[in-house]
């Protein structure tokens, strides 16, 4: 069963069409930037609260409208067996296979199921 594998939420997507005004709005609250990087030449800053961490990710596409939110993300702790078992279910997966992004120390590997509604929720571990 998954919950064998799921550690905790990772972080929540947030795409921005100006991620420097997303970082200040979230600072305002208390966040604080932990993590930043480019992917795809476009701008990524992971902040984080305490136990809540969101990711504000630079995007031609952010919908500036209500339900802007793009994805949840759940730490795993074998992506591997996760992905193995996730594929045996009838869900779409985003793409084929484990992704891997470098970021964070030492690198993340990810796959995104696509749900109800257009939902996405990424498993991702931190290697």
């Amino acid at each position: 069963m998954l919950n064998e594998w799921v550690t905790g939420l990772q972080h929540i997507g947030i795409p921005t069409s100006d991620i420097e005004e997303m970082i200040a709005f979230f600072h305002s609250f208390g966040f604080r930037a932990v993590y930043r990087t480019e992917n795809e030449g476009q701008a990524v800053c992971f902040l984080q609260l305490k136990n809540v961490q969101l990711e504000a990710y630079q995007s031609e596409n952010a919908a500036n409208a209500p339900g802007a939110i793009e994805h949840i993300a759940l730490d795993v702790s074998d992506i591997e067996r996760v992905y193995a078992h996730v594929s045996s279910m009838e869900y779409a997966i985003a793409e084929n296979g484990i992704r891997y992004l470098p970021f964070w120390e030492k690198g993340v590997r990810f796959f995104t199921v696509i749900g109800p509604e257009q939902v996405k929720v990424e498993f991702s571990q931190k290697l």
